[in-house]
Order: structure tokens, then sequence, then C-alpha cells
């Protein structure tokens, strides 16, 4: 990204303070799933004796159903629920930006046949797919991730299409054609630089959707398994115990809405910055 881009985030961050707050928040739960290490109790131990504990300075979240520390297996699904959103944005983001771009840079017959497969895809319900494929696919972390990669990335390439018909017909993309650089080049090289403002918001907009998924497939069992914890499973185990234990569905629940938030308002943000009509205020 160029200086001036760079300007346009940093005075959208001055004017929008929802921007610090955001990388705050981010930062902090990055950095406590990344040294989830450190928390101070095994997250799958089970002490019975010290079950459906309150908060207090030994459990700081409290302790489950099982008496497993609550604080702990928060940090270790964070470190999950993150991990997903993460990679399963790279697939989408990955795969929806090489279609979309392959489709607007070539055009006619195969811009047709791609478009209209896009069409399709996005008028089956994508959760409804997720639920079935879950139920039929071996459960696991690399499943999960897989599943919302691969049926996340329409959005994606519906957006790089549409820039990338602008920006083929730019001079420099021109002028690389005239010079007789190969397709592959004009697109790696000219094309997806050009675009990358618009391939950086959907990813953002990727992650926050792929946590909402993985949350919402693992609060219906259907998502990460037991013994392993993420929100969503959090959120599920604490169905039960609504009125007796809160607190087991406001931690996970206000990390959820809060990641969520974080990356929704990044995107925002990003959006205004990278878009020059709307920087004229």
């Amino acid at each position: 990204m160029n200086k001036t881009r760079w300007k346009n985030i940093f005075s959208e961050l001055k004017s929008n303070k929802l921007g610090y707050v955001s990388i705050a928040f981010l930062v902090i739960f990055i950095f406590a799933a990344i040294f989830a290490f450190l928390a101070p109790y095994d997250p799958n131990q089970i002490v019975v004796q010290d079950r459906m504990q309150a908060p207090s300075s030994i459990h700081f979240f409290g302790t489950d159903d099982y008496g497993r520390d609550y604080f702990s297996r928060a940090l270790y699904g964070g470190r999950i629920s993150l991990m997903v959103g993460f990679l399963a944005m790279v697939i989408a983001t990955g795969f929806g930006t090489a279609l979309g771009t392959i489709s607007g840079y070539f055009g006619g017959l195969l811009d047709n046949l791609l478009m209209r497969a896009v069409d399709i895809l996005m008028s089956i319900p994508t959760f409804l797919i997720m639920l079935i494929l879950s139920v039929y696919l071996k459960p696991g972390v690399g499943t999960v991730i897989l599943i919302i990669g691969l049926l996340t990335w329409m959005n994606t390439s519906r957006l790089v299409r549409a820039e990338t018909l602008s920006a083929k017909e730019r001079e420099f993309v021109l002028y690389a054609k005239v010079s007789g650089q190969s397709s592959f080049k004009i697109i790696s090289k000219h094309i997806i630089p050009s675009i990358l403002p618009t391939v950086i918001v959907s990813a953002t907009i990727n992650i926050a959707s792929a946590i909402l998924m993985e949350s919402s497939l693992s609060f219906l069992g259907l998502g990460i398994q037991q013994p392993n914890s993420t929100w969503g499973s959090m959120l599920n185990n604490a169905q039960g115990y609504l009125s007796d234990a809160p607190h087991l569905a406001i931690f996970p629940g206000l990390f959820i809405l809060l990641t969520v938030l974080s990356f929704n308002v990044l995107g925002d943000i990003f959006r205004v910055a990278f878009e020059p009509k709307l920087n004229q205020r």
C-alpha cells in the first residue's frame, strides 16, 4: 500500500476512536491466544469438587460443570476460534480473489460460466450446507476450517471481479498487455496489487464471519468436539446453567461479540480509508 493509503487509514482512525478500541481488543485476544500455555490450570483437568464455582481470585472466570477452570478454557478456546477465523479467511479470500480476477480479466464465456456458478452457490443456504457436511465429515479443527473457507468465498469473488473489470482498463495494465507480458504476470503484478484494498476489506469481514460460523457450529455441537473448547462450544455447555451460573455464558458470549465487532469496525475503517470518494468529506 502506498503512503497515501496509510495516511487515510491513520486519519480515519483519528476520526473514529472505536478503531483504537477495536485494535486494543484484538491485540489482547491474540496475545491471550498465543500465550494460552501460561494459563494457571490445565483447561481439560476435571476437578469434581470444584464444579460450578463463581469467579474468584483462584478461578478468575469460575469453573464449569466438570470443575474445569473457565479462564483457562476461554484462553484455549479463543486460540481455536481465532485460528479457525484466520485460516478460513485465508482460504476464502485466496480462492475468491483468484477466481474473481480470472473471471474479470478474461471475461466472455469463462466469466459467464464462473459467475453463474457463483450465483447458484450463493442461492443455496451456506449454513445449511455446513451443518450437513459437519455431520458426515470427520469432526475436527481442520474440517471446520475447510468447510467454512470453501463455503464463504463467493462474496469475495464477486467484489474482486468487479474491481478487476475496472482495473484491466487502466493505462498501466493496457501497457503491460501491449508490451507482451503474460496474463499470469499482469494479474499477479498489476491487477491484484491495484485491487488489494478491496481484498483487505473483504478479508476482515471474512474473519468475523468465519468466527461467527465456527461459534454457531460449535454451539450446535457440530464443530470442535470435547474435550477441546471454543467460545461457541462453551456457550453450548452453558445453556443448562443460565439461571444458576450466568457467568458460563457471559464470558464466551462477550468475547465473541467483541471480536466480531472489532473486525467489523476495522473493516469499515479500511473501506472508508481506501475509497477516495468516501474520504471527500
